[in-house]
């Protein structure tokens, strides 16, 4: 099965484009898998591996503690791996054809609210050394809904200060451009023409956001950036670069944007990811009429 594995992971590396850690994370799945079904039952090849065999595993992996969200994960995984060998006529029939994913609770996402930002970015001070980029880096995340690793691979020429747009590669290499705010805009010039310059070494690349070895940033350091700046602001809520990309659908939401436009903005490949903004848009709604409105 590890070889069938190897050139299923190629598949998705050169015919679906799809990123490192997504085959990292589906190579890992299919592996325990495998391992499991050698050590447990003795089981080498695919064309061994039944319906009741894979959802035996499965309930093996949820009785050791691993969550919903886990397991579907390892469903996803199993299921496009049988389809994909099914596909090339390496197997008869897709075991997991019909194995169905686990429900999981939708929770709503934790967000700040617009004073919360303003005290957050405000409170970035731009003149201690990194200062400017610290600042720029959070006024970005906020003003254009950025993953982190879409603002640690964010690079110079792909930036058009003219027009404020910023291409950015998101989820599977796909491509999109995204609106950058003035505020941010200025913070990105004041960094980029003043502090960055300062920065560069012999190997920098083109990267915007770089560490004192003139080296991109890391998602880990940008985290601990983000994670350091929430504590100087004061504000008590967990601050997390993710929060800021909340934040940011949000207010859009609650300001009056199309939930599309909304879409498209956050590189959401189905609007039933986006439409989870409509129901913390809703919670809020209701928590201002339950506070304000004399009946409520």
């Amino acid at each position: 099965m590890e070889q069938e594995i190897d050139s299923f992971i190629r598949f998705l590396a050169v015919e679906r484009g799809l990123s490192e850690n997504y085959q990292l994370s589906t190579r890992r799945s299919l592996t325990e898998f495998a391992a499991w079904c050698g050590s447990a039952r003795g089981i080498t090849n695919a064309r061994e591996v039944t319906l009741p065999l894979i959802s035996e595993y499965l309930g093996v992996r949820k009785r050791s503690g691993l969550s919903a969200s886990s397991i579907k994960l390892i469903v996803v995984a199993l299921k496009i791996f049988f389809r994909f060998l099914a596909n090339k006529g390496a197997l008869e029939r897709d075991p997991s054809e019909t194995l169905t994913l686990p429900r999981i609770e939708r929770y709503l996402p934790e967000t700040l609210n617009e004073l919360q930002v303003e005290q957050l970015i405000e409170s970035v001070e731009t003149k201690p050394p990194l200062g400017l980029r610290n600042r720029a880096m959070i006024e970005l995340l906020y003003a254009s809904g950025l993953r982190i690793s879409e603002l640690a691979n964010a690079r110079l020429e792909n930036f058009d200060s003219n027009e404020r747009i910023l291409r950015v590669t998101g989820k599977g290499n796909k491509m999109r451009l995204v609106p950058v705010g003035q505020k941010a805009c200025n913070a990105l010039a004041t960094y980029v023409s003043m502090e960055r310059p300062k920065l560069v070494k012999r190997r920098t690349g083109s990267e915007i956001f770089l560490s004192w070895r003139g080296m991109k940033l890391t998602t880990a350091r940008i985290w601990q950036i983000v994670k350091e700046c929430a504590r100087r602001s004061g504000l008590e809520a967990n601050i997390y670069p993710h929060l800021l990309r909340h934040s940011f659908a949000t207010h859009l939401l609650s300001n009056g944007a199309d939930l599309r436009i909304i879409q498209e903005m956050l590189g959401h490949a189905d609007i039933s990811t986006t439409q989870v903004y409509t129901h913390v848009d809703q919670q809020r709604l209701k928590a201002v009429h339950h506070k304000f409105h004399p009946r409520a």
